[in-house]
C-alpha cells in the first residue's frame, strides 16, 4: 500500500521557498559582513545624523546618551521561516569605539523583507558594560529596553528618559509586516 505524504502539496511549495528565503538571507548576510569598519563607522553616522533630522527630539536621547549604537542597515526576510542581519557601530562622543553584528532567525508566520535601521540610546554606564560583558547581547534580557516610536519620541525630554537603552528603527523599507527587537543577538564584531 503506498502512503501519500501528510502534508498537502501546497505546504511543501511554502515551506521550500521559505527555505530558499531563509538561505538568500544568509547569502546577503555574509555580503553585508564584507563592509570594512571605516565603512561601517561612516555609514553609522551618516544614518544618525539622518535620524536626528528626521525625528528631532532622538537628539535629545543622543545627548543625553553615554553612548549610541547604530545599525543603519539590517535585512530582514523570511517566508515561515525569517533571518535578519547587520552591522553597526558604538558611538561615543561622535567617534567609532567597537563595532557590532545584530542577528536573528524566527519562526511562524510572515513573509516578505525589510531593510531598515536602529538605533540604540545607552543612556548609563552599567547598560554599556552590560553589552560588552556579555556573551552577544540579547534584545530584550538584562538592561531595560523602551522601544521609540513615533509618538514616543513626540513626548522625550531630558526628564522623562529613565530607562536604560532606548531602541529607535528608522528607514523601514520592505514588506515585512512591523519591525520587533524579541530574539535578536548583538553580538561584537572585528571588521577588516
Amino acid at each position: 500500500m503506498r502512503r501519500e505524504s501528510a502534508l498537502p502539496c501546497k505546504i511543501h511549495g511554502w515551506l521550500w521557498a521559505s527555505l530558499f528565503l531563509w538561505a538568500a538571507c544568509f547569502c546577503l548576510a555574509a555580503q553585508a559582513r564584507a563592509d570594512t569598519a571605516a565603512e561601517i563607522g561612516r555609514d553609522a553616522r551618516a544614518a544618525l545624523e539622518r535620524l536626528y533630522h528626521q525625528e528631532p527630539k532622538t537628539r535629545t536621547l543622543g545627548e543625553k546618551a553615554v553612548a549610541v549604537l547604530v545599525f543603519p542597515s539590517i535585512l530582514k526576510g523570511g517566508l515561515l521561516v525569517g533571518a535578519e542581519h547587520g552591522d553597526g557601530a558604538l558611538l561615543r562622543r561622535g567617534k567609532v569605539s567597537a563595532y557590532y553584528t545584530i542577528s536573528a532567525v524566527s519562526f511562524g508566520l510572515q513573509a516578505g523583507a525589510q531593510k531598515f535601521g536602529y538605533a540604540l540610546f545607552f543612556m548609563n554606564e552599567a547598560a554599556l558594560t552590560f553589552l560588552d560583558q556579555s556573551d552577544g547581547w540579547s534584545l530584550g534580557s538584562g538592561p531595560t529596553l523602551v522601544m521609540v516610536d513615533e509618538g514616543y519620541a513626540a513626548s522625550i525630554t531630558t526628564t522623562t528618559l529613565t530607562q536604560d537603552v532606548y531602541a529607535v528603527p528608522f528607514g523601514e523599507q520592505g514588506l515585512m509586516a512591523g519591525v520587533g527587537l524579541e530574539g535578536s543577538k548583538i553580538s561584537r564584531a572585528n571588521p577588516d
